[in-house]
């Protein structure tokens, strides 16, 4: 394994994957943030606060984990970037939900410079990020998935090879339209069954223990869908909203019409029209059950 590491971005998600690198890898572990309060916090986890230029010079693995690809092109790319300070580093992870048509264009202008770009963005909760479980889908050569699969099993419990650049972007980025696409069908038939009399966490329960079951009812549905709880700083409208533009950017550069999540990306934009746009993204409830309502 490598000596040190670099982890740029210790957010919602990211806090609980540096957390794990640090403490499993045996690595020395760099990390930087925005706000570095975060990067501070996990010093007794033995993760090193750091900065971009620091971290381009000292390590040769850098992971990202950051809100979207304009962000991770900033921080490769951009004045005070990866690349114009690198000196050890060879190869940047980018663990962020990003564009697959941008990801392989960058890994391509990185590529040209003698670096290698890989995506290996995540799936699952923040506490599977905690616990170390969480699902990485990964682009890279096999060469690169190799060399990287001790570092990212510190921090997944599943770390899916899904093909070259940009193969791992496109599976996490289905991943997401599916479980999205289905909340927001959950949403419509709690709203539903309420309007024709049938309280919500019994509909909940029901579908629960017919052909309807699925992870997502059984997470999303029983304890936030069926209680009407929607916290922030969870899995945001916003950020739902993001990754099914990806998702929609994706079908058409395929050639594809998707009519299904182009329908719930505009509940979503309804939804943080409303006011909802930090709020766990399933809040697309309340404006489905709001509708024929007098204000």
């Amino acid at each position: 394994m490598s000596t040190t590491l670099g982890f740029i971005g210790v957010g919602v998600m990211g806090a609980g994957m540096c957390r794990n690198l640090a403490q499993k890898s045996g690595c020395t572990v760099l990390a930087a943030d925005l706000d570095m309060g975060n990067v501070r916090a996990l010093a007794a986890d033995g993760v090193v606060a750091s900065s971009i230029e620091e971290i381009a010079r000292r390590a040769d693995i850098v992971f990202l984990s950051l809100p979207a690809i304009a962000q991770v092109e900033a921080v490769c790319t951009g004045p005070g970037g990866l690349l114009a300070h690198a000196k050890a580093l060879h190869t940047i992870v980018d663990m962020s939900t990003s564009d697959v048509a941008r990801t392989r264009a960058l890994a391509g202008q990185l590529q040209a410079r003698g670096m290698a770009l890989v995506d290996a963005p995540v799936a699952r909760s923040r506490e599977a990020a905690q616990k170390g479980t969480l699902l990485i889908t990964v682009g890279a050569s096999e060469a690169q998935f190799a060399a990287l699969q001790p570092h990212l099993a510190c921090m997944g419990s599943d770390v899916l090879h899904c093909g070259p650049t940009g193969a791992g972007q496109v599976v996490k980025i289905m991943n997401n339209m599916v479980l999205i696409n289905t909340v927001h069908a959950l949403a419509q038939a709690c709203a539903i069954a309420e309007r024709a009399g049938v309280a919500k966490d019994l509909l909940s329960q029901a579908l629960g223990l017919g052909s309807a079951a699925s992870f997502a009812l059984q997470l999303t549905g029983s304890q936030y869908l069926a209680k009407d709880v929607f916290p922030e700083k969870m899995f945001s409208a916003a950020y739902a909203h993001k990754d099914l533009q990806l998702a929609l950017a994706l079908s058409r550069n395929v050639g594809l019409d998707d009519g299904l999540t182009e329908c719930t990306a505009r509940q979503l934009q309804q939804s943080m029209d409303r006011g909802y746009a930090q709020n766990y993204y399933p809040v697309m409830y309340r404006v489905i059950s709001d509708q024929g309502k007098k204000p």
